[in-house]
């Protein structure tokens, strides 16, 4: 049996009330308050589809009683009676109350049931969105312990193979076992460097923003001394300036993955031969960050310039990327309202151009 829609109607007028509740408790189930207060009372107590008030009540009119009712349990469907025409009214029950739909006295029955079955699906799709927000925000809290954790789980073991493998490198001579375990050092590498693209995956494209104080140089500086671990730079010429006359507010770690993904594409898409170059140029104007990345290493083909920073396109066929790079560094940079701009020539290099707006004036 289909369960009865609840309705609570509030009148301080007793032969309204009898005839509301007589006219339709056989489609729904009716309750009755004869003043605000003892229907606000009700509506903690009971779960209402739909609450209807009259306008004219003493102590309370129909929109102050709307608008308690909305701190109080803002999910029924509110509809207001009201025998006179009074724009006002109608602008208060509209901005403070909420109301769903006015209905004039004396109503019309075949008009009143419409309204409150139009009145429960509205309050059945609110209360089905509002548990699918919750939903929602339990995933994403769970996710991001997850995230966390498998980091960390993955993380540990890695590292005492590392090093582990140092240790018994040290402890041999023997160059076919040496070379074993140069290789077990190349795929703990691979594999770890893969847990900080996840890391940073996750980062870019679903975590809101958490908007700090961004200290440039503190950051690139940071970052530069994990770069000398991951890679050979010593046949790399690095050119730095970086100029922060202002304070900057963004996400810094949204930041960290826009630099790792621009220099490490830099590194990595070096030309074999040749002098190699990157440069790295970040400047703050008030309220505004600009990051420029260049280098003079392959360069991207022309047609395959305006797809780069879909998910997973790869402009060479150099087996050194994932294809996530520039796709996380566009996530981050229109998660935090920035714009990038890619100029590139196969063969010359490429330059990356990143601005950003300071969050806190946006």
């Amino acid at each position: 049996m289909e369960r009865k829609i609840n309705v609570l109607y509030i009148d301080d007028e007793d032969n309204n009330l009898s005839s509301f509740k007589a006219s339709l408790r056989r489609e729904f189930k009716i309750y009755t308050a004869s003043d605000a207060e003892e229907g606000l009372r009700l509506a903690k107590e009971q779960e209402f589809e739909v609450v209807i008030a009259d306008q004219r009540m003493p102590g309370m009119t129909g929109v102050e009683f709307f608008e308690k009712l909305v701190s109080v349990n803002p999910l029924p469907t509110r509809i207001l009676l009201t025998g006179y025409s009074d724009i006002a009214s109608v602008i208060d029950a509209i901005n403070k109350g909420e109301v769903y739909r006015f209905i004039d006295k004396p109503w019309n029955l075949e008009q009143i049931k419409n309204a409150i079955i139009n009145a429960a699906e509205i309050y059945e799709a609110k209360k089905e969105l509002r548990e699918k927000n919750e939903r929602l925000r339990k995933l994403h809290s769970e996710m991001n312990q997850f995230v966390y954790s498998l980091s960390h789980e993955l993380r540990g073991p890695l590292m005492s193979i590392s090093g582990i493998s140092k240790l018994a490198k040290m402890e041999t001579t023997d160059e076919g076992i040496l070379e074993y375990f140069d290789m077990i050092d190349s795929a703990t590498l691979k594999l770890d460097d893969f847990i900080y693209k996840m890391l940073d995956f996750y980062r870019s494209t679903k975590m809101d923003n958490k908007v700090e104080m961004v200290d440039f140089r503190q950051v690139f500086d940071q970052q530069i001394e994990d770069y000398k671990v991951k890679w050979d730079l010593s046949d790399v010429d690095i050119t730095v300036e970086i100029h922060q006359d202002f304070p900057f507010h963004s996400d810094e770690a949204k930041i960290r993955v826009i630099l790792n993904n621009l220099i490490g594409n830099a590194y990595k898409f070096q030309k074999e031969n040749g002098t190699k170059r990157i440069g790295i140029k970040i400047s703050v104007a008030k309220g505004q960050a600009i990051i420029i990345v260049s280098d003079n290493g392959i360069g991207i083909e022309e047609r395959h310039q305006k797809e780069v920073f879909n998910l997973f396109h790869r402009a060479t066929q150099r087996n050194v990327g994932s294809g996530l790079g520039l796709y996380m560094v566009k996530e981050s940079v229109e998660q935090m309202k920035g714009s990038v701009d890619l100029k590139s020539e196969q063969g010359s290099g490429t330059t990356v151009t990143v601005v950003l707006p300071d969050l806190l004036t946006e």
